[in-house]
């Protein structure tokens, strides 16, 4: 597939062919990997995971993902041959290439509300819904069940959080396929500012991301790099681009490690 003849994209690769540094970034689910009822299933599209690796090589650039999952959930999904760096958790966990994490602690008062929240899995469960638990939130997932199914679970939720004992200690975040309880404190966008932090002068930088909790990423890169709405259907974002996947996500993949492998 070929990319679209965006004036951006015109702009953007010889830009990334003169860069001393480069970064890229990309969201998990959605974004690497379709959608999947079992979480565990979400494997990359075809061909991806070559060409990430071909990406990881790269000795001047950084390859990074930033995903709504759990660490231990999300590495062993990508079969790499060259680690990246994980962040996790919405930006509340981090794990580098060398293995070194971190883990940004909770307040007493979220994990409480957590704890309470916790005993709604029942009822969820009773109602076809899916619970994920993270560090620092949990996820009620109703992807797959019949619209009317799917809206009587998150009233439910709805009327749960209102009632909640500790009220402001978690945030509610619709997702697609269902609504994630997050204590707050951290975000994708916090992530991307500290990556962009890190990097050197003159770094060129892409985020790829699909989903609402990508927005946060997409409005910390504003006027720092490039930001890419990969999904089938356009919405409305703060993205610069928007691609199709499998194939766009692919066709992007390939320019950028076609160009940085040439860079001396």
């Amino acid at each position: 597939m070929r990319l679209p003849d965006s004036p951006l994209l015109q702009d953007f690769w010889p830009a990334l062919a003169t860069a001393p540094t480069a970064a890229l970034l990309l969201d998990y689910d959605g974004t690497l990997a379709p959608f999947h009822i079992d979480p565990a299933e979400a494997r990359p599209y075809p061909g991806v995971e070559p060409l990430l690796d071909r990406i990881g090589r790269l000795e001047k650039d950084r390859l990074v993902i930033i995903s709504g999952r759990a660490l231990d959930t999300l590495c062993p999904l990508l079969r790499l041959h060259v680690q990246p760096e994980f962040w996790g958790c919405h930006g509340r966990e981090r794990r580098l290439p060398d293995g070194r994490h971190s883990f940004t602690p909770l307040s007493d008062t979220a994990q409480q509300a957590l704890a309470e929240a916790e005993s709604w899995t029942a009822t969820v469960t009773a109602l076809g819904g899916r619970v994920e638990r993270k560090p620092g939130s949990l996820a009620f997932h109703w992807r797959g069940l019949a619209p009317g199914h799917q809206r009587a679970l998150e009233r439910d939720l709805e009327t749960r959080f209102a009632a909640l004992a500790q009220a402001g200690a978690l945030q509610w975040h619709a997702f697609d396929g269902g609504i994630e309880l997050r204590a707050p404190g951290c975000n994708k966008g916090q992530a991307v500012r500290q990556v962009l932090g890190e990097l050197g002068e003159g770094a060129c930088v892409a985020y790829l991301g699909d989903d609402h909790t990508d927005e946060d990423a997409f409005r910390a890169l504003a006027g720092r790099g490039l930001r890419v709405l990969l999904r089938p259907k356009w919405r409305a974002t703060a993205a610069d681009l928007w691609l199709r996947p499998p194939e766009g996500l692919r066709a992007f993949l390939a320019r950028w490690a076609d160009i940085r492998e040439r860079v001396r």
